[in-house]
């Protein structure tokens, strides 16, 4: 069926799995954020490594969720978008998609190539009582690599977020497009 085809609302909208994946991730990706932020800021001390360990940990979480997330796309179409939609707003609502499964992967990963480099331990404490064996054999040049590179990809994280809710909130204030329709728990509004 063409995306500009009349279709039911249940096919113009992301399924619940997807839904309930897509916010604990913004959820997460936002606190990791965060943690990020407030842990870099602190001086060296029990307090700094206890954020740490939470950094480490929202890290991983959201290196499995992007994992189940792509997965889960592989396997199912996202809805259409709605007609009427510019081709050069799908382009960008598509890169966007994109660079957010590089940075849900990429940021984890050179995170924990960066830990693993330095760790000098069998294991990298998680929160919980969690842990995650680190990277074995990964160099110290390396893993100061990792860590540039990990720096470097917060700043794009962050536009993304802001590129992606501000999109958001134009087609649903401004333009009253189905646009913002197609994610839970959101309802078409408007004309498409």
């Amino acid at each position: 069926m063409p995306d500009d085809a009349p279709q039911p609302e249940a096919r113009r909208r992301y399924d619940r799995f997807a839904a309930a994946i897509h916010w604990l991730t913004a959820v997460l990706l936002v606190a990791q954020i965060v943690v990020g932020f407030v842990f870099h800021a602190m001086d060296r001390g029990p307090v700094r490594s206890e954020w740490f360990t939470w950094h480490k940990t929202l890290g991983v979480a959201i290196l499995l969720l992007a994992l189940v997330r792509l997965g889960w796309r592989l396997g199912h179409r996202p809805p259409p978008f709605p007609s009427g939609l510019p081709r050069w707003q799908r382009r960008i609502v598509l890169w966007n998609h994109r660079l957010f499964y590089f940075v849900l992967i990429a940021l984890p990963l050179t995170g924990l190539i960066a830990v693993s480099a330095y760790t000098g331990q069998d294991s990298i404490a998680l929160a919980g009582g969690l842990s995650l064996p680190p990277i074995p054999g990964v160099p110290e040049g390396v893993g100061e690599i990792g860590e540039e590179v990990h720096k470097n990809l917060v700043p794009l994280t962050v536009a993304l977020i802001a590129l992606h809710l501000a999109a958001a909130l134009w087609h649903r204030f401004e333009r009253r497009r189905l646009m913002t329709g197609r994610m839970p728990p959101f309802r078409n509004r408007g004309k498409p």
